[in-house]
């Protein structure tokens, strides 16, 4: 670390919901604002950053793809997970009056969070003098973080843990009735199963030597599941998976963030 202030890296400018969750994640850390996702890989790969804290998945808009995707293209470990409620505001210039606005520009999150607000306004799809506050379409917005690091935590069992995989198999849909089943039997809830579909699109993955290869997959699988890897019923859920997939990946085992949430959302 530089001195004694961790560094955090995270996607977006000072004053984005990215640099909040980084400043929940770690207090008193050094935010370092980055313009692409993929830069904040980068800056913990690089030392640049001790940390990262990156989006992936929202209560509304549901996952952010893109960080699932290089999560497998760079070989970070997630060590940890934060929730943030989200708010939005209708915003434009000086003078601009609500009734007067038709189109609304924005990120593609914000916009489907707050999709159905929109239309009942009559706009189609802001930026400076706040029109409207709290537009989201439901007022317990919230977005999952996860944080990232060069090496894993190490798993423990005093306190609640959630572990994330990805998989992958070629044998057929009964295959994935088998790899979930390893779960059940063992009493292990899962909170995200979902798949992504990579028929014509090669995925560059990367193996302990941070060497890359690209391989092709029908669909990948990401799931989390509430166990940690230090539970034997984990370890030998895991080994079954192993067992039918063609490829697998533990992303990470860490602590749950057990913040609940009231749906005013208010801190």
């Amino acid at each position: 670390m530089h001195g004694s202030q961790l560094r955090v890296a995270y996607q977006g400018v000072p004053g984005a919901y990215s640099e909040a969750a980084a400043g929940k994640a770690y207090p008193k850390c050094e935010a370092i604002p980055c313009d692409q996702f993929e830069v904040a890989f980068q800056a913990v790969e690089l030392w640049i950053a001790d940390r990262a804290v990156l989006p992936v998945e929202n209560s509304l808009g549901g996952s952010i793809h893109r960080n699932y995707d290089l999560l497998l293209r760079h070989r970070l470990h997630i060590v940890g997970e934060v929730q943030l409620p989200v708010h939005h505001c209708l915003m434009a210039l000086p003078g601009v009056r609500k009734e007067y606005i038709t189109r609304v520009i924005s990120h593609p999150q914000a916009l489907a969070q707050c999709e159905h607000t929109l239309t009942k306004l009559g706009l189609q799809a802001a930026r400076e003098a706040i029109l409207a506050d709290g537009i989201q379409d439901d007022c317990g917005n919230v977005t999952r973080f996860v944080m990232l690091a060069r090496e894993p935590i190490i798993p423990r069992t005093d306190r609640p843990f959630k572990t994330s995989i990805v998989f992958a198999h070629d044998k057929g849909t009964s295959v994935l009735f088998k790899v979930l089943s390893a779960f059940a039997f063992r009493n292990i809830n899962l909170t995200k199963i979902e798949s992504r579909p990579h028929r014509n699109r090669p995925i560059r993955l990367v193996d302990d030597a941070n060497v890359g290869t690209a391989k092709h997959f029908e669909y990948l699988f990401y799931v989390d599941f509430e166990a940690s890897m230090a539970e034997v019923r984990a370890q030998n859920a895991l080994a079954e998976v192993q067992e039918f997939a063609s490829f697998l990946r533990v992303l990470g085992s860490y602590p749950m963030d057990m913040t609940p949430w009231s749906p005013s959302g208010g801190d």
